[in-house]
């Protein structure tokens, strides 16, 4: 006999103040979906995320602060009026089908390139990026200018100034992102930290620019509203850090001490680059959840090429509370319903599509037809 505490991912879930009708979330996804010259959200963008709104919660892909943080041209912005306005109706009418939106808010850091952004590149130290191209040989991207403590302030009131846009256009929430290797993350990981000032060198210092922006968004939408996307052990855009369990058990506790309303841990990626690091991602940390759950009383939210099947036996274990699926939420607008009634997942999604505009591969994933499986079975 099944007990009747045992959990489902169709639990409902209080995450801070945000009250969630179901444990199943999409992650945010990039999609430039938008015209690359205005980032501002349009018609296109309300359908997707209409589509999917049946789930606990929509995280939206990563909506940029700033030009000079816009890594790709064609996604969101919400460093101006016309984008917070446009963000507005999508909100709203998420919110008309019943669904909780949250706002993902971002700096591309080093992987800004000043050739698309007109502006200069900014990162916590100046080193480029290092991978590879097509054919296998070793590339090294552009050089990114080492912040000064005057540019750290003003992208601080740049995130400030997002989060009140974001309060405007009627989000539920915030999610900063400081993963992947993108502006935050540099800050926090010490193979592109090596700032010998307050932001540089200890934990405590690599740890202090998170830690700051996310104390400004609190006083914007107050902590109950707030949470913050990690990856430990990603490798994506060259990035490493020597000792992830020490780096990131600090600044959780430090995330506990705030109360804020999540953390989303990214576990670890069969992506790991040509790049020679010391050991993998996996060798580091096998489950992510697992190794911080001690570190913050909140909601953890589980990221990474899950199925319905892992994210419940992370959630069962509780290791963590809540799932966003990706791809999976790409592919399969009705995702939520599909693994309520164990209906076949669509897997075969269009990777061409990804990041290139139009409707194709963006709002015509098919939903699934109960009626017509039916007559096939017969």
């Amino acid at each position: 006999m099944e007990s009747q505490n045992q959990k489902t991912l169709f639990d409902s879930h209080q995450m801070g103040d945000i009250t969630l009708s179901s444990r199943i979330g999409m992650s945010a996804m990039t999609r430039v979906r938008c015209d690359p010259k205005t980032g501002i959200p349009n018609d296109l963008n309300a359908k997707y995320y209409c589509q999917r709104a049946t789930g606990g919660f929509i995280i939206t892909e990563g909506s940029c602060i700033s030009t000079q943080g816009n890594s790709f041209p064609g996604c969101t912005g919400i460093w101006n009026r016309e984008q917070a306005e446009g963000w507005k109706k999508v909100v709203d009418a998420v919110h008309a089908k019943g669904g909780k939106m949250i706002l993902q808010i971002w700096h591309g850091g080093r992987t800004a390139e000043a050739e698309k952004t007109g502006e200069k590149s900014l990162a916590p130290s100046a080193l480029p990026i290092r991978g590879f191209d097509q054919d296998g040989n070793p590339t090294t991207g552009p050089t990114p200018s080492e912040m000064t403590l005057d540019d750290i302030k003003q992208v601080k009131e740049e995130f400030r100034q997002a989060a009140l846009r974001a309060k405007d256009a009627g989000f539920d929430g915030l999610e900063l992102h400081a993963a992947n290797g993108y502006l935050v993350d540099e800050f926090i990981r010490d193979s592109s930290n090596q700032r010998t000032d307050e932001y540089g060198g200890s934990i405590e210092n690599r740890a202090r620019f998170c830690l700051e922006i996310v104390d400004l968004l609190i006083e914007v939408l107050g902590k109950g509203r707030i949470g913050v996307k990690l990856s430990p052990v990603g490798r994506y855009n060259d990035m490493y850090d020597s000792n992830p369990l020490e780096t990131y058990t600090y600044l959780l506790k430090k995330l506990d001490e705030r109360g804020i309303a999540f953390v989303e841990l990214i576990e670890p990626s069969t992506y790991e680059g040509k790049l020679n690091y010391p050991t993998t991602g996996a060798e580091q940390i096998p489950e992510v959840a697992k190794a911080f759950r001690g570190a913050f009383k909140g909601t953890i939210i589980t990221n990474q090429n899950h199925t319905p099947e892992t994210a419940l036996a992370f959630i069962s274990k509780g290791w963590a509370d809540l799932v966003t699926f990706g791809k999976l939420y790409l592919a399969n607008p009705d995702l939520p319903e599909r693994i309520k009634n164990g209906w076949e997942l669509n897997t075969n999604w269009d990777y061409s599509t990804f990041f290139v505009p139009g409707e194709k591969g963006y709002i015509d994933y098919p939903f699934y037809d109960a009626d017509a499986s039916k007559t096939k079975k017969v």
